[in-house]
């Protein structure tokens, strides 16, 4: 349960007051309540309960071609699982008629589905009308942003914002599909102020908003795996050390893998016959470690271990991070 209220500050006493009603005062019975700002999609909300259904990003008609866009429905499950969606419902979903049968189907409508009972259904089948397609749209738009929520991780009452489903465009390779709009209101982009009078040499040309978006939010490192190298053929092959300073850059963007404060350096593995002359690690041996750990870990690596842990055991976590949340690819 969520609810928008207003609160009268009375800042002599430090105290701060809500007028929730009747209808919300056992919310505050419960024991503690979290307080968060309400943020800009919900800026226009009145006070009271924040429906669960309420989704700001389903009402934006500017959006509808993103999620009616094919690659965007394939990519969140298909259309079968639309209609598996729907059919938990249990409730026939064309109101305009008195009677409704017990029984209960999926009519395929553009650009989505509609659950019917069997007699809305005969009644219905094969009539495509303005009426009809808003509400597949709807059932369409809803079940998307439920899907791309559950996707990032997010709980079922989490409002989904602009930047969060544009970086789950990106990252399923559906960047190209953000429209010029959209980009620019994601990344909070003004429009370049026009004169109109200017000299051809004054007009700096600007980096369009989707293409900034997709390369503000790529930061995969893509592994290639190739089984026929030359090396692979040689009884004692020299070795060759796998170099990527993009990624050792994010590694040190990482909260610090003993502590969790910022990282100031990438540490490459050492010991395991990694760390010596000419066989220094390879890049993607690396975990993010403040400098005060790792002027440890140098100083005493088997101090450092029993304290923190093993070298493998911290790569090991933090290798399982950076493919979860799909930094390598």
């Amino acid at each position: 349960m969520r609810a928008l209220l207003t609160p009268e500050v009375a800042p002599m006493s430090g105290v701060v007051l809500f007028r929730p009603g009747s209808e919300l005062m056992w919310l505050f019975r419960q024991g503690r309540v979290v307080i968060e700002t309400p943020g800009e999609q919900l800026a226009d909300m009145p006070s009271g309960v924040i429906p669960q259904s309420h989704q700001p990003l389903a009402e934006d008609e500017s959006l509808l071609s993103v999620f009616e866009n094919p690659a965007v429905i394939q990519r969140a499950g298909g259309m079968s699982v639309l209609d598996a969606w729907l059919e938990q419902k249990r409730e026939c979903q064309w109101p305009h008629n008195d009677w409704h049968a017990d029984e209960f189907t999926i009519m395929r409508h553009k650009p989505g589905s509609i659950l019917l009972c069997w007699g809305c259904d005969n009644q219905l089948r094969e009539h495509f009308t303005e009426r009809l397609a808003g509400i597949a749209r709807k059932n369409l738009v809803s079940w998307l942003v439920k899907a791309v929520s559950g996707q990032l991780g997010f709980s079922e009452d989490h409002i989904l914002t602009l930047p969060e489903f544009c970086w789950w465009l990106v990252k399923n390779g559906l960047g190209d599909v953000i429209p010029e709009s959209m980009a620019a209101k994601a990344l909070r982009l003004k429009p370049e102020p026009f004169q109109s009078v200017m000299r051809e040499s004054d007009i700096t040309p600007s980096v369009p908003a989707a293409e900034l978006l997709q390369e503000k939010a790529k930061k995969i490192v893509s592994v290639k795996v190739d089984p026929d190298t030359p090396e692979s053929l040689m009884l004692r092959p020299k070795r060759r050390r796998w170099e990527n300073e993009k990624y050792t850059r994010w590694v040190k963007t990482q909260p610090c893998a003993c502590c969790s404060k910022p990282a100031d350096d990438p540490h490459h593995l050492i010991g395991h016959g990694q760390g010596g002359m000419g066989t220094k690690a390879h890049d993607l041996f690396v975990i993010p470690l403040c400098r005060e750990h790792h002027n440890a870990l140098h100083a005493d690596p088997v101090a450092f271990e029993a304290k923190h842990g093993d070298q493998l055991t911290l790569l090991f976590r933090f290798l399982d991070r950076a493919l979860a949340i799909g930094v390598l690819a």
